[in-house]
Parts: structure tokens; C-alpha cells; sequence
């Protein structure tokens, strides 16, 4: 069996690279001369603030307590199979053993030998079951992050009246004035509505 290898993806977990939140239509670009400068005025007029992606994955409880649940349940899962491939490997040196000392007849090695070729395609199939079941868990809780996200930015927005709210992760925005930071009011906003895992956030 191969050794499996589970992670959260926390890459897919915000589709809000760049929000926007004033709910106007979008200007098309092959615009006249005569509407360029009321262009130029409403970008001047624009608010715009970034949060730190980081951050949110580090101070955010409820992300935190998802690593968690999913960190034990990745280990019980590393449990299980590991017990299914040590008794396989077992299985196998017993049968080897067999074979040297002439213990089994022909039959009973082959009959042995396509059990623990069936044991072996069992524990793939166990190994590829887990899997999916834990990665769907984990894209469940990945939307519910985004989710939980966007509807807090909605209300924090009502009275910010932000155009755009970023999210800064690594260098994707290359230069960005401190002011703009909003990932401490978003964090600190993000925890005061979370009651726990059992509760919507």
C-alpha cells in the first residue's frame, strides 16, 4: 500500500483575491474619450484595504480548530492503514516462511498467495476510500472558511464603504501602503462571531 499523504489546501480556501464591494457594473473598457475623465475622478475616489491571507489561517479560532480536528483525523487514517500493511507485510512473511519449509502444498500456496494479493488490492482500495472522504471534508471546511469570510466582509463593508478588499498572501501585491491593513479588525471581527465548530460562523 501506498503511504498516504494528506494535507489541508488552504490555496482554494478564499476566492477573494480582489473583492469587490460596491456592487457597481463594471465599466467596459472601449469606453469613449468623453467618459475617461469621470473614469479617472471615480478611481480617485476609490477605498481600497487588504488582509493578510496569513494571518486569517494563523489567529482565526475557527481555522485553528479545524487544523486540529483534521490533523487527528489524518493521524487515525495514518493509523489505520499502517495496521492494515503491517498485518500484510506479516501475512507475506509468514507465507514466505511456508514456502521454504515446504509447509504448503501447491494449491494452498496459490490459494494463500491470491488472498494476500487480495488483501493487498483491499487495503488500495481502503487507502483510496479515506482519501477522498478526508479531502472532501477538508474542501467542505475550506468553503465554509471562504463563506464565513465573505459574509463577515459584507457587514464590515456596510459602514467602511471599502471598493476593494484584497487578500495579500506572499507577494501576489507587490506594494501596499500599512494603511490599508485591515487584517486585524477582520481577525478580531472573524473570532468575536464564532461560537465553535458545532455552530454556523
Amino acid at each position: 500500500m501506498k503511504k498516504i499523504l494528506l494535507t489541508l489546501s488552504v490555496a482554494a480556501m478564499l476566492g477573494m483575491g480582489m473583492t469587490s464591494c460596491n456592487n457597481q457594473p463594471q465599466k467596459n473598457d472601449t469606453q469613449d474619450s468623453s467618459t475617461k475623465g469621470s473614469i479617472a475622478d471615480s478611481q480617485a475616489d476609490m477605498k481600497i484595504a487588504y488582509v493578510e491571507v496569513d494571518s486569517i489561517m494563523s489567529q482565526y479560532q475557527y481555522w485553528k480548530d479545524v487544523m486540529k480536528l483534521m490533523q487527528g483525523k489524518e493521524a487515525n487514517i495514518q493509523k489505520t492503514l499502517q495496521g492494515k500493511q503491517q498485518s500484510l507485510q506479516q501475512a507475506a512473511a509468514n507465507f514466505q516462511q511456508g514456502i521454504q519449509s515446504n509447509k504448503f502444498s501447491r494449491d494452498e500456496a496459490q490459494q494463500i498467495q491470491a488472498n494476500l494479493q487480495m488483501q493487498a488490492q483491499e487495503g488500495d482500495q481502503l487507502q483510496q476510500r479515506l482519501s477522498n472522504e478526508y479531502q472532501k471534508e477538508v474542501s467542505k471546511y475550506n468553503q465554509a472558511l471562504s463563506d464565513s469570510i465573505h459574509h463577515f466582509l459584507a457587514e464590515y463593508n456596510k459602514d467602511k464603504k471599502f471598493t476593494l478588499i484584497l487578500a495579500k498572501q506572499g507577494d501576489n501585491i507587490l506594494y501596499a501602503n500599512n494603511a490599508l491593513d485591515i487584517t486585524d479588525q477582520v481577525v478580531a471581527g472573524l473570532n468575536k462571531r464564532y461560537k465553535g465548530m458545532g455552530n454556523k460562523k
